[in-house]
Parts: C-alpha cells; structure tokens; sequence
C-alpha cells in the first residue's frame, strides 16, 4: 500500500482533536475536525503554516490500484506464464493483510499449494529476485532473465512473476485504467502552492510509484515528490520505517507532519510512527479497524462543505 506526507514549515500548531479516531459519513465531518479551510471566509495561507508535509500511502490512497491494477496484473502474470491461478477480488482482498507483492505470492501458495510450474527449491531468493521483476528497469530483460533462471529455483521463479505482474501494471498506469481518485490533485496543488511538502511511502515498489505519480499527476507535480519504497526499507508496514526514512531523510519534524493512509498495516505504521494519520477508506479497506487514526473519510473529495484540506491536516498535529 502507498503513504503520503504533507509538511509545512510554520511552527504554530493547531490544537489537535482528541486521540479517537472518529468515522463521519461522506457528509458528515467530526465537529472537532476544521473542515474545507481553503474554501471558508477569511481562511488565509497564515492559517496553514504549522503542516510541514504530507506523507501519501500510494495504492488505494493516490488511486484505487489494488483491486484494478494489482490483481489484474498478477492473474496477467500468472496466465502467461502457464499458471492456473486468479485471485478474485474476494481473495485478494484477503491476501492484502500480506504488505508486499512477493510476499503476498508467497503467502498464497504457502497456504493452497505451490504451483507445479515453480518446483521447490531456494525460495528465498526466488522472493528477493521478484523485486527485480516489479521495477520498469528490469522488466526490459524479463525475457532474458527468465532464461538465466533454472526451472527449480521456486523463489526466483516467484521474482520473475513479479517482474512480469509490475511490467503489466505499469502498462493499465499508462493506459489511463488507474485514474487518481477524488480530491488528490487538489489537495497536492493546495500544498505545492503553501509550501507543504510531499512525499510517498508505500511498500510498492520504487519504480512503480514513480511512474504512477508522474503519469497521473504530471511531471511538474511529480517533481515535488520524494517517493520512499518498501524495499528501501528493512521492514515494511505495519512496521514504521519506510515513515521513518522520511521524515529522517527530509529532515521534518514529525509533529508537524500527516500520514494519509487505506488500510490497517497502515495506519499501524503510521501509529507506530509517532506521526498523525488520516485514513481514506478504499474499495477492501472499508470494514477495518483504524484504530489509532486520527480521522477517517470516504475520501480526500473535490466538491461540498466536507472536502479534506490543508487546515483539516493541520488540525489533526500532535501537540
């Protein structure tokens, strides 16, 4: 899943609401939560100078790419590589409390059985080359890598589906089949034009993020972006480090920063953090526990007196 941080550079807070995190209808907000800031009489960019940035999870945060980017481009990979499998979106609705494309495969077949295309074998190394799959740079060589690979070693045969499943993903990205969903662009212009500063964090990988944020946002946009991938990382989500080597790397200030986040593992990363989180409910997430988040919304939204803004953000700051 991917993760964005918003920061400003003021050093006034708002007072944040209380710790519980509060679930309003699409529109219906928390009385304690400040809402559409930007839109309100007399709001001025003094008023939003305490959010020093905003960290964006990336799938079902930016756009809803699990259920119809993801799980399309694995059953893809699968199919053309000979494997009787499709993850249907109840299944891999399931497979998303596993952080990680490649471990998600493997969690998988751990659990229903390895196919018999992928015999047993170094499995470990077979996950680690899937990485090498997910990334655009990689997937130019998949033809010749998949030849490089004995049929035996189960865990590189997993790294080259991978391979595969990001290749194919990246393509329904420029397609245009994975739009942005509500409020994102108008919230990250809303930064970029206050200084706020963003970033992405996700267990996805590098590459992959990149190109969504730039094809769907635009280079410009694109380049206020620090992006932050789970593999950068030794532990992904639910453990907080891709968080932490941001706000490490970007020398911010974690009180004056906001996670938006979908999920669970999420906003636990967030959580363990020490950093404030929103939640944005996404198509598999809708019935989690957000325990821990500061607030939770349907989405960021673009229209009516209930839209996320930067004042909504800035509301939500640890003291």
């Amino acid at each position: 899943l991917l993760s964005t941080l918003l920061i400003t550079p003021s050093t006034t807070a708002f007072a944040p609401p209380n710790n519980k995190a509060t679930t309003p209808s699409r529109h219906h907000r928390n009385s304690n939560i400040p809402s559409s800031p930007l839109h309100a009489e007399g709001a001025t960019a003094s008023n939003i100078k305490s959010l020093e940035a905003i960290l964006f999870d990336c799938d079902g945060v930016l756009a809803d790419t699990e259920r119809d980017g993801h799980r399309l481009a694995f059953n893809i990979a699968f199919k053309e590589n000979g494997i009787d499998e499709e993850w249907s979106e109840e299944r891999y609705g399931k497979l998303l409390e596993v952080g990680g494309g490649k471990e998600r495969m493997t969690a998988h077949w751990n659990e229903v059985g390895w196919p018999a295309q992928i015999p047993e074998s170094d499995r470990a190394s077979k996950v680690l080359s899937l990485h090498l799959q997910k990334t655009d740079i990689f997937m130019r060589l998949i033809d010749e890598l998949a030849a490089q690979i004995p049929e035996s070693d189960r865990a590189s045969k997993v790294l080259s589906l991978h391979l595969q499943k990001t290749d194919i993903f990246m393509r329904l990205i420029d397609e245009g089949k994975i739009p942005l969903r509500p409020g994102v662009l108008r919230v990250v212009d809303e930064a970029i034009a206050s200084d706020v500063r963003l970033a992405v964090c996700s267990t996805s990988n590098e590459k992959a993020v990149s190109n969504l944020v730039s094809t769907l946002m635009g280079g410009d946009r694109a380049s206020k972006f620090d992006v932050y991938a789970g593999d950068m990382v030794r532990k992904k989500k639910p453990a907080p480090d891709v968080y932490l080597m941001a706000v490490e790397e970007m020398g911010l200030e974690k009180a004056r920063c906001v996670i938006v986040e979908d999920s669970r593992i999420g906003v636990g990363a967030a959580v363990a953090s020490g950093i404030s989180c929103i939640v944005t409910k996404s198509s598999y997430t809708g019935g989690e526990d957000f325990t821990g988040a500061k607030m939770i919304v349907e989405e960021l939204g673009n229209d009516g007196d209930d839209v996320v803004t930067l004042e909504t953000l800035s509301g939500l700051l640890e003291s």
